[in-house]
């Protein structure tokens, strides 16, 4: 049999044809036979016993009743007419109804006949009733077929498809065909050893009991197999990539740790570093002497300190004769890490440059001349450094911020500006759960600091309903009263008549009344502002001119005013968690206590209120992404979209972390012993990766 039949166009299945071939395409996606094979049911009716009359109640999701019917009789006028029969068993008596279809159900049913019954029970006067059941003919053989006795898989499809026929029975019946003639052709991809140490039954078993399971012991085991080689063939790709990338880009060997390192680290660095931020520099320094490109993720809370990493990490590149840059996806959060970094080194000990889209062309030739002689050791910079203009005499650190928002192309391009690529350390202070780390960043080194620099106290945060807005005014007050200052984060700019929230002009509005001038001033921020004015109200906050913000979340990243001590955010149900958390970490960059309150309306979804909850709870970023992702779903993390790897058929990394990691795990110890994939019993695996070189998919059935 041809390998690709299950690449072949689904307008040629039997039953098909090329209008549900255009329907299926568009409303589910299927267009091959494979597509079918993988358009999975989202769960199977029970359909392995048969309820007795007397046990059947409309609490039952679905039944299945062995029954003789009795009579029937068509009731009603034109529009109201109805069909309605009897049947009985031997503990009692149930009404079947149908409203469509009246006259062609009627011929074919027979009084006197046994039928298999199937349906969304109910009840109509006190008795049980059944709406438009599946009838069958009962006979001996009946009991063989397949649909009676068994799990039938229910299949999701859409009203468009209802109407050519394709229901979940519609898709049923195109399905089991294909698989009565083609599971022989469904190929095993994972190596016999594999399979037995894990147990997992065949692929081709998998395929057939994940749509037509021979009991519920078998499906599970279907959607097992089914989901370990899902997460299988993710860390293969990742794991085997990064080998590749070890095997194939040398690295720059930074043998010493020299002057500008020690300077900094005994003069110039203002405080103690944490243990984590010791551990994580050790690490980095292990990676930059092996002669191999680093590739490392950085993760930290917001304030953990990630930058005075990066800083003492390029030090040593630079002390090893190299140049180092830093690329952030906004100009804010560039302009934040070029002030941090330059307060850090102060003046006359290292010249620190920024390049974004807003450098005057004049300033723009001179660090151009300056970074291709070798004079500029640091730049910071956005999308700008990328640009074929931009070249370094010999880049050897490059330092990636929130790495999600930039191309594969985009990062890439960095890379190429020097012959041996530069080591790179890629930074977020989004935390990741370990279970979408490991999925998004398994080819990487993973980094983590996961303590807050000493004398930092945890934001304290409260959850306040709008009748305690007085509270929370009061509150406002005493803390400007003490000389700090106050951020008001509002979720829209103008009032949508679909949401019912505090918007940011009713907000400023609201602030004026309550704090009036001349006693107090207030920093008005928000996206659609042009980028002048934007800055002048937030230099503004930044030089203390001001004691409230009110903003949209345009403060979310780049903004570190130490002496801002409280977060007030409004309508706070409407944000994600990590938002939240992000926002939150605007504020306790200094040593006073700070605090964030949360506004929310009394009219909370349970999934607000977890949220409102968690965050009321803890500071740990790492718990928090952790809840995000059970509540959200990898695919609606920030950053995961456009990964395409979180896009799962049968895994749910929120509950299958013990899986993953037993398939990496797997795939490490093959890779220890085969890392070529050269074994007689890998010859599987080798061959999925000869078929995603030729662009195909790691799991084609074929």
């Amino acid at each position: 049999m041809n390998r690709l039949v299950f690449q072949t166009p689904i307008e040629y299945l039997k039953g098909v044809g090329v209008s549900r071939a255009d329907l299926l395409k568009k409303e589910l996606g299927i267009f091959t036979f494979e597509d079918l094979l993988r358009h999975f049911p989202y769960k199977h009716i029970d359909r392995t016993r048969f309820y007795k009359i007397r046990e059947v109640n409309p609490d039952l999701p679905y039944v299945q009743v062995l029954a003789r019917l009795t009579n029937k009789e068509i009731l009603g006028e034109k529009h109201t007419k109805r069909l309605v029969a009897q049947v009985q068993d031997d503990t009692g008596v149930m009404e079947l109804v149908w409203f469509q279809g009246v006259r062609w159900i009627e011929k074919y049913l027979q009084p006197g006949k046994v039928y298999i019954l199937f349906g969304k029970p109910g009840s109509f006067n006190g008795k049980p009733q059944m709406a438009h059941p599946e009838t069958e003919l009962y006979s001996p053989a009946t009991m063989k077929q397949k649909g009676n006795m068994t799990l039938q898989p229910a299949y999701s499809s859409t009203e468009k498809l209802k109407q050519f026929g394709l229901d979940s029975k519609g898709i049923q019946k195109l399905t089991e065909p294909l698989l009565d003639q083609h599971a022989k052709d469904i190929h095993e991809n994972l190596p016999m050893h594999v399979l037995n140490q894990f147990r997992l039954m065949g692929r081709a078993d998998a395929y057939r009991n994940m749509h037509f399971p021979e009991d519920a012991n078998m499906l599970n085991e279907a959607i097992r197999r089914l989901k370990f080689e899902e997460l299988f063939f993710i860390q293969l790709k990742l794991l085997k990539n990064k080998l590749l990338r070890i095997q194939k880009f040398k690295g720059h060997v930074f043998e010493t740790v020299g002057d500008y390192f020690n300077e900094f680290f005994h003069h110039k660095l203002p405080f103690e570093l944490t243990n984590a931020q010791k551990k994580v520099l050790r690490e980095i320094r292990q990676d930059t002497q092996r002669g191999v490109q680093m590739n490392r993720l950085l993760q930290g809370d917001v304030g953990s300190g990630k930058t005075v990493v990066a800083l003492m990490s390029m030090l040593i590149a630079i002390d090893n004769g190299f140049q180092t840059c830093i690329m952030a996806p906004t100009e804010i959060l560039a302009n934040q890490h070029y002030q941090t970094i330059k307060s850090l080194v102060g003046d006359g000990f290292i010249e620190v440059a920024l390049l974004t889209g807003s450098t005057k062309k004049k300033e723009r030739n001179v660090l151009h001349e300056r970074l291709e002689n070798g004079e500029l050791k640091i730049l910071i910079g956005t999308h700008a450094l990328i640009e074929d203009k931009v070249q370094f005499q010999n880049l050897g650190f490059v330092v990636i911020d929130e790495q999600h928002r930039f191309g594969v192309e985009q990062r890439a391009k960095l890379w190429r500006k020097n012959n041996i690529p530069p080591h790179v350390l890629v930074m977020t202070a989004t935390p990741i759960p370990r279970t979408l780390a490991m999925t998004l960043y398994g080819d990487l080194d993973v980094s983590v600091i996961d303590e807050l620099p000493a004398g930092r106290k945890p934001i304290q945060t409260v959850h306040y309903y709008e009748n305690q807005r007085l509270r929370m005014f009061g509150f406002m007050k005493q803390e400007i009263d003490k000389g700090r200052q106050i951020y008001v984060v509002y979720p829209l700019i103008q009032e949508s008549e679909k949401l019912d929230l505090k918007n940011l002009e009713d907000g400023i509005e609201t602030m004026r009344h309550e704090f009036p001038m001349p006693e107090y001033q207030i920093s008005i921020v928000h996206g659609k502002m042009p980028p002048k004015d934007k800055d002048f109200e937030m230099q503004r906050f930044v030089k203390h001119e001001t004691q409230i913000m009110v903003a949209t979340t345009v403060i979310e990243v780049g903004v570190n005013i130490p002496n801002a001590s409280v977060m007030i955010i409004e309508n706070a149900e409407r944000f994600g968690l990590s938002q939240l958390h992000q926002l939150r970490g605007r504020v306790g960059r200094g040593a006073e206590q700070s605090f964030c309150i949360l506004m929310s309306s009394h009219k909370l979804s349970y999934d607000g209120k977890i949220r409102l909850d968690t965050m009321v709870k803890t500071n740990n970023g790492f718990e928090i992404s952790e809840i995000d992702l059970q509540l959200r779903g990898p695919g609606n993390i920030e950053g995961t979209q456009q990964s395409g790897v979180v896009d799962l058929k049968v895994a749910d990394l929120t509950t299958d972390q013990a899986l993953l990691l037993q398939a990496r795990k797997c795939v490490e110890d093959i890779f220890v012993k085969d890392p070529a994939l050269a074994h007689p019993e890998n010859q599987v695996l080798q061959l999925a990766f000869q078929a995603k070189n030729a662009g195909l998919s790691w799991d084609k059935i074929s």
